[in-house]
């Protein structure tokens, strides 16, 4: 391996800094540390593990400039300093994590592996400018303090980046710092390293703007702190003799702030309101803090003309979350603008730490919502007497513990909930990708529809075009999305088959000379144990059902519907008494049987119910009742082919007395109403009477059957014509 060099002034900063780092960690580590430390450098660097980073710094320098600014910008801390200079021998293969944990402890192994993850993420990644991405920082670095290093790890690097000739690669990590690392210093309260990192990305970003601004600042700045200085006296002395205990100081805000003020305001530098900024923390008791706030104000508006349009009032009415203030804009000397806040110590510190400061640490909790556990953590920093960096060791980033972050092959990332499968990823990116998918490769390793998985992963989606959804895909889904498509490509399947099953039917009884009507499909559907129609058809489709079979089932009932034990001719039959019945009796004035025979004992047949009107014939059944049935009848052919001998011919009488069952069939669009319509035409026609209607409805479209009493085919014939006309109703026929 090619071994790192070291230019001269490299070795200077590489002892300045060891030296600097001895200093101020000594009270905080044994003497024996930083001997061993300094051995394992020095092997690395030695064995060729070492390298310059994308900017061409030297690695060993960057690592000792973090360690000694996490020292003196935060708090010195035997076990972070160890992880930020042990971590890139780690990751380049001179130590393994557990010869780490072996020779420096588990808790410096553990952040030594979350930054050796939170590097590998940075790999996969090719932007870091989304909320996701931020998430599984998170998640990744498991230990606060890991996120703590990685902010001030960028604060190094942005500082030595300035004039570097690489632009883009400059470019790239100052918006990155102000994106993602400026926001989490602000929440964890480093409020010095947040408004430099915030600054230095908006000199790399915007040069000329920064230029500006700061050469403005630097021409004025003695006479600006001068100007700060006479403008408190006064208002001092204004204060105590009014008999108010306070503490006042004044301040510039940075570069940064100026310039988004200047882009919200719309506004060049010189009409900025607040360059000028003014606190007054004022020590009042309880119940007299908005008194003594209120006071504070009348004083200062008595010395300078305040501008009522920028005046907020936060102390009547605060803001939703806690704080409170008074804030106003007053035209100072030299006619210049100066804020001044007018606060408690109390509303100061919930200004400054939110509603945490109010909590006592007491160990960390898990927090649903990431600003409290983040107010949480900035509480301890700021508060803890026994060292805030010793209380996080225990600490673990278990905010985004419901959720996964995956990796598309792109480097796109997505999150899902936890225990989320390989499947509902598919179906996160597209339907047709989720219906069609067959597995996938997880950090090139083949898997399974049902993988679950984890946050980091690298998932790439197999496809078949031949692949459809199953029903056990809904045992191992887990996202509303996915378990929604599933189930409405499965019942589009269904359909799918169930047309195909009717069709298939349909085809090979035409091919056999085989009438089946609706009626008849759902007696043999129930016969053969199904329970609704769609299922019979589907098992049709499948063939789990074969077409035959169901054919012959449909003949053979209508055999015992229709053939008796012994045959019977139309010559030797004999005449039966009429039979009281509750079916159909036919008067001898209503069917005339034969040449003029009456008083024989005859019914009108089920399967086509004939109505006065229709041409019919006669059938001696097995019972030696005499059955009518229309010449158009589904089972006329079968019974003229099977049975000749036993056909009678059979015409109407010219009375009518009598009411008829007749069947309709009404096909429509399922519309509101659509029901009480039909029937009230029934209800209105003379001489006609609703007897049964039943309705099935499915994907918006009705199929029903109703059955009426009705004098003559001449009565039915128009009843249909007047239900085709109901808005809605497609087709209407006699069953």
């Amino acid at each position: 391996m090619e071994q790192l060099t070291f230019t001269s002034d490299e070795r200077a900063r590489v002892l300045g800094g060891y030296r600097s780092l001895v200093r101020r960690l000594g009270p905080h580590a044994e003497a024996s540390d930083f001997a061993r430390l300094r051995k394992e450098i020095a092997e690395a660097v030695d064995g060729g593990y070492l390298h310059r980073d994308r900017f061409g710094f030297n690695s060993v320098c960057r690592s000792l400039d973090t360690a000694n600014a996490l020292c003196e910008q935060i708090s010195p801390d035997r076990n972070m300093v160890a992880a930020i200079l042990l971590f890139n021998p780690c990751r380049h293969g001179f130590r393994t994590v557990e010869q780490i944990g072996k020779e420096w402890g588990e808790d410096v192994m553990r952040l030594v592996n979350g930054l050796i993850k939170v590097s590998d993420l940075y790999a996969k990644s090719p932007s870091v400018q989304s909320e996701n991405f931020r998430n599984l920082l998170l998640t990744f670095a498991e230990d606060i303090r890991v996120i703590i290093i990685m902010i001030v790890d960028r604060f190094v690097l942005m500082r030595a980046i300035n004039h570097h000739p690489d632009e883009a690669h400059v470019n790239e990590v100052a918006l990155e710092a102000n994106y993602l690392y400026a926001p989490l210093a602000h929440r964890l309260g480093l409020y010095a390293i947040k408004s430099a990192l915030e600054d230095m990305s908006l000199k790399y970003t915007r040069r000329d703007i920064y230029s500006r601004i700061a050469h403005k600042l630097n021409e004025t700045k003695i006479s600006r702190d001068k100007y700060i200085a006479d403008f408190i006296a006064p208002v001092k002395s204004k204060l105590e003799a009014a008999g108010l205990k306070f503490e006042i100081k004044g301040r510039t805000k940075s570069i940064y702030s100026i310039w988004n003020k200047m882009k919200k305001q719309k506004n060049d530098l010189d009409g900025i309101y607040d360059l000028f900024a003014i606190r007054i923390v004022l020590d009042s008791a309880p119940e007299k803090e908005k008194s003594d706030c209120w006071m504070a104000y009348s004083l200062i508006t008595d010395m300078f003309t305040p501008n009522p349009s920028r005046m907020k009032d936060w102390i009547s009415i605060p803001k939703s979350n806690g704080y409170e203030s008074l804030h106003i804009t007053v035209y100072g000397p030299e006619e210049r603008w100066v804020e001044v806040q007018i606060r408690t110590r109390r509303m100061d510190l919930i200004a400054e730490k939110g509603l945490a400061a109010h909590w006592k640490y007491k160990g960390l909790k898990s927090e649903g919502n990431l600003d409290a556990w983040m107010n949480n953590v900035r509480d301890i920093l700021e508060t803890a007497d026994s060292g805030p960096l010793e209380l996080m060791r225990n600490m673990r980033m278990d905010v985004y513990d419901k959720e996964v972050f995956v990796f598309t092959p792109k480097g796109d990332l997505y999150n899902l909930p936890l225990g989320a499968s390989l499947l509902d990823f598919a179906f996160l990116i597209h339907t047709k990708l989720g219906t069609q998918c067959t597995g996938g490769r997880v950090n090139g390793k083949n898997q399974k529809l049902n993988y679950r998985l984890t946050s980091g992963d690298t998932v790439e989606i197999l496809t078949s075009p031949t692949q459809q959804p199953k029903l056990d895909w809904l045992n191992f889904v887990v996202t509303a999305k996915a378990r929604n498509k599933i189930k409405v490509s499965l019942k589009e399947m269904e359909g799918r088959a169930g047309e195909l099953g009717k069709e298939m039917l349909q085809r090979r009884c035409k091919n056999r000379k085989v009438e089946i009507d609706e009626a008849s499909v759902s007696r043999i559907a129930k016969k053969l144990g199904y329970k609704t129609i769609t299922e019979f058809y589907i098992a049709i489709s499948s063939e789990k059902l074969e077409v035959n079979d169901v054919i012959e089932t449909f003949l053979e009932m209508e055999r015992k519907a229709t053939e008796g034990a012994e045959r019977i001719s139309a010559d030797t039959y004999v005449m039966q008494q009429p039979v009281e019945t509750d079916e159909r009796q036919g008067a001898s004035d209503v069917v005339v049987i034969g040449e003029g025979i009456k008083g024989i004992n005859y019914r009108l047949a089920r399967c086509c119910n004939p109505i006065y009107g229709d041409d019919v014939f006669g059938f001696i059944s097995a019972e030696g009742v005499i059955k009518i049935h229309r010449t158009d009848c589904p089972n006329a052919a079968n019974i003229r082919d099977r049975y000749p001998y036993r056909i009678i011919t059979t015409r109407w009488s010219g009375k009518i007395g009598t009411q008829f069952g007749a069947t309709l069939r009404i096909v429509g669009r399922d519309d509101i109403g659509i029901v009480t319509n039909i029937t009230s035409i029934i209800n209105k026609e003379k001489s006609t009477l609703l007897r049964n209607i039943s309705i099935e409805s499915h994907d918006g479209l009705f199929q029903g059957y109703v059955v009426v009493g009705i004098n003559d085919q001449s009565s039915l014939n128009q009843l249909i014509k007047k239900l085709k006309t109901v808005k809605g109703v497609k087709d209407v026929q006699r069953s």
